[in-house]
């Protein structure tokens, strides 16, 4: 028996989930690389212009929340929280270098 979600076939367990649950797919109008930062390394000047950008869109967001548009305001939700998180790839990546250096966590 074949498996098909939208017109992809799943070929195994893992491509299912990946497709069932939209592991690659983003809510409409979310950038999460812009509240949470990219997978890999960003200048502090970098930083600093994305986090300054990411601020206003959830004001933004938010206003048209409070303004009745529920769709924006559960995105600005979900935008602020993202901005709170860091990137599991980005996280194993700099604890391996920790670890590497000699670092021991107490």
């Amino acid at each position: 028996m074949r498996t098909y979600i939208g017109s992809h076939q799943a070929v195994n367990a893992a491509e299912f989930e990946e497709l069932a649950l939209g592991f690659d797919v983003l809510p409409l109008g979310i950038d999460r690389d812009l509240f949470r930062g990219p997978l890999g390394a960003e200048s502090a000047q970098e930083r600093a212009a994305r986090l300054d950008v990411a601020r206003e869109v959830i004001a933004d967001l938010a206003a048209q929340g409070e303004g009745g548009d529920e769709v924006a305001a559960w995105d600005a939700l979900y935008a602020d929280a993202l901005t709170r998180t860091v990137p599991f790839l980005r996280a194993a990546r700099t604890a391996g270098r920790s670890s590497r250096s000699g670092d021991v966590a107490a």
